[in-house]
């Protein structure tokens, strides 16, 4: 059944006043007789009105100046998606005053992203998108932007004790536990699982730290324990050289591994040495649609990525800043986006046309 629209005009008709008397009254603002005040609440009431938010918005002509501070896609092409997803929701708001400022810091260096954030802080923009991925780094800024006023949106990495306006991504720990739970059916003999922190420095990524934990505690919490040996590495390296030597001294280490859970988009990196090596035999999960990991994916010799949807957390991230700024919209704290299993026979339809 289609919603009736109530205009105020139609509430001034049934409370026999004028529109701008029921403006007032709308808006708590001039004086308005106590009976007359009280017959119009009752038919707003009665006639269940809802103001017209977006006529609203329209009609005040007023600019929203909004700032992304995210990593550079030219770097790592993971934020390609994020970024890609921000400028689609820039370009859907426009008619309604919003502009949104980049705000591109180096992913790899802790002082790119101090420096891009009083950069933000010096703007002073109505509202915040951020990719707080160091975190240390991010915590003095959330409490200066709090005290400034400036309502901000954490994506891609969930942090506890802050107080964004909304968080946007995976759960975290869930996603750590359904990788462990998809490796689980292709593991037929005991052996060793690699959790692999590729690339990252994991005592600043909380998000990493968390995907471990659910993995671990997935084998935990169905007896596997004593099955697989769940062990974890920080696999760091210079582009030039890839992750050889140190899988190499894993491997010896551990001649029975049969598993690795790459707890970010590098899953292609650790793809490159096992088909470099011939090692048909162990299984690799991954995240994410980046370019090598689709190749590799096609190839089979990543079996799963699991997609985060990072276009779409840059895309609700700003949305929910205009649902706040504009349009007076309640928000809920955390909007966990769902996490998709892709392999090689579904992934044509997880790709952009565009």
């Amino acid at each position: 059944m289609k919603k009736k629209i109530v205009r105020i005009k139609d509430i001034a008709e049934r409370a026999q006043t004028s529109k701008g008397t029921v403006d007032r009254v709308l808006h708590n603002r001039g004086r308005v007789a106590d009976d007359v005040r009280e017959r119009i609440l009752a038919i707003i009431k009665e006639l269940n009105y809802e103001p017209n938010l977006i006529a609203q918005s329209l009609k005040s002509q007023r600019a929203f100046n909004l700032a992304a501070l995210v990593p550079d896609p030219d770097l790592d092409s993971y934020w390609e998606a994020p970024r890609n997803g921000l400028e689609k929701a820039e370009k859907e708001l426009r008619q309604y005053g919003v502009h949104v400022t980049k705000f591109i810091f180096n992913s790899h260096e802790e002082g790119s992203f101090i420096a891009k954030a009083r950069e933000v802080t010096r703007e002073h923009p109505d509202g915040l998108l951020i990719a707080p991925i160091f975190y240390k780094e991010a915590l003095p800024f959330f409490k200066e932007w709090t005290e400034m006023g400036i309502p901000y949106v954490l994506f891609n990495t969930q942090i506890e004790h802050v107080g964004p306006l909304c968080y946007i991504g995976q759960d975290s720990y869930r996603s750590g536990c359904l990788a462990a739970k998809i490796l689980r059916f292709g593991l037929h003999t005991p052996g060793t699982v690699l959790v692999a922190h590729v690339n990252e420095d994991i005592s600043n990524s909380a998000h990493l730290i968390t995907k471990e934990e659910g993995f671990r505690d997935y084998f935990k919490g169905e007896n596997l324990a004593d099955t697989f040996k769940v062990i974890s590495s920080e696999i760091n390296f210079p582009d030039e050289e890839g992750p050889d030597r140190q899988l190499d001294e894993i491997r010896k280490k551990n001649p029975d591994l049969n598993a690795i859970y790459v707890t970010n988009s590098k899953a292609f990196e650790v793809a490159a040495y096992l088909e470099k090596n011939g090692l048909t035999d162990i299984k690799l999960i991954g995240y994410d649609l980046v370019e090598h990991n689709q190749e590799y994916l096609k190839k089979d010799v990543i079996h799963f990525l699991i997609n985060q949807n990072p276009l779409g957390q840059g895309y609700w991230g700003i949305h929910q800043l205009a649902n706040h700024l504009i349009f007076k919209k309640e928000i809920q704290p955390i909007k966990f986006l769902p996490l998709d299993i892709i392999t090689k026979e579904n992934l044509d339809y997880y790709l952009d046309p565009q």
